[in-house]
């Protein structure tokens, strides 16, 4: 594809985040997240001098491993194009972040997949269960929304909005898994506890009795993780972060292009 750089067009800081999001489409399909060309990744762009509030999402049509930063597309609130780019975008999947991005003005980035082990624990009664170390640190920060059909009616926004509340994870029943973040590392490493939690819950289901943390131990994991943050240097998503680039420069690159 021959998408022309929009690296001198853009401002110093809309340039650095759609570097950061299109790495994010891509390190989620190096995961194995995607799910072909649906779901988003939305991040929130610095408002207009009157106020308006702008995002960036996909391009419709390309997969995510194909994403850069020139081909992102700048949406509105409700989901209607404002860049000048000959890609669509998905505007019906804009519901949920919409509303996500409309209640939280906290969350810069929010990110929405549709795994296996996603969908497969979104389809139990329980939810996620208390048996992984990776389970311990969503738990305290957990909401569920139940499945209402294609996410295409703007009614859905006022409950997406109430089940998030002030929570980083959204578990969509029988949909998929939904993580907020204050930056777009944050919500991508959110998406990576989540994603470990699912797929540890499937495969542990599949052998003998399960052995569950106590509720004294996963209570206190909030203040243990908030005292290990607060004594780091940098937040672990942002140590993690670098890391991930250079496996993604090292695997799939062009990704600020």
């Amino acid at each position: 594809m021959n998408i022309p750089s929009l690296k001198k067009v853009v401002s110093p800081e809309e340039w650095r985040l759609r570097v950061e999001l299109a790495a994010c489409y891509r390190l989620v399909a190096m995961y194995g997240w995607s799910d072909l060309i649906f779901t988003h990744i939305s991040a929130k762009l610095p408002s207009t001098s009157s106020g308006d509030e702008r995002f960036l999402i996909n391009p419709y049509g390309l997969l995510f491993d194909e994403i850069t930063a020139s081909s992102l597309v700048v949406i509105d609130h409700d989901g209607q194009k404002l860049s000048d780019t000959p890609f669509n975008v998905n505007r019906a999947g804009f519901v949920i972040h919409s509303a996500v991005h409309a209640a939280r003005e906290d969350v810069a980035c929010v990110i929405h997949t549709h795994t296996r082990a996603g969908v497969a624990v979104s389809a139990q009664r329980a939810g996620v269960l208390p048996i992984s170390q990776q389970s311990t640190l969503i738990l305290g920060s957990l909401g569920y929304h139940d499945y209402e059909g294609v996410a295409v009616h703007d009614d859905e926004r006022l409950r997406l909005k109430a089940d998030l509340g002030s929570n980083n994870y959204l578990m969509l029943r029988n949909h998929g898994l939904l993580t907020v973040g204050r930056t777009i590392p944050e919500a991508f490493l959110g998406m990576y506890w989540f994603e470990s939690t699912c797929q540890i819950q499937i495969s542990a289901q599949s052998g003998g009795d399960l052995l569950p943390v106590s509720e004294p131990v996963t209570a206190g994991v909030s203040e243990a993780v908030r005292l290990m943050d607060a004594s780091a240097a940098e937040p672990p998503a942002m140590l993690a972060w670098p890391a991930l680039l250079r496996r993604l420069e090292r695997l799939n690159p062009g990704h600020d292009q």
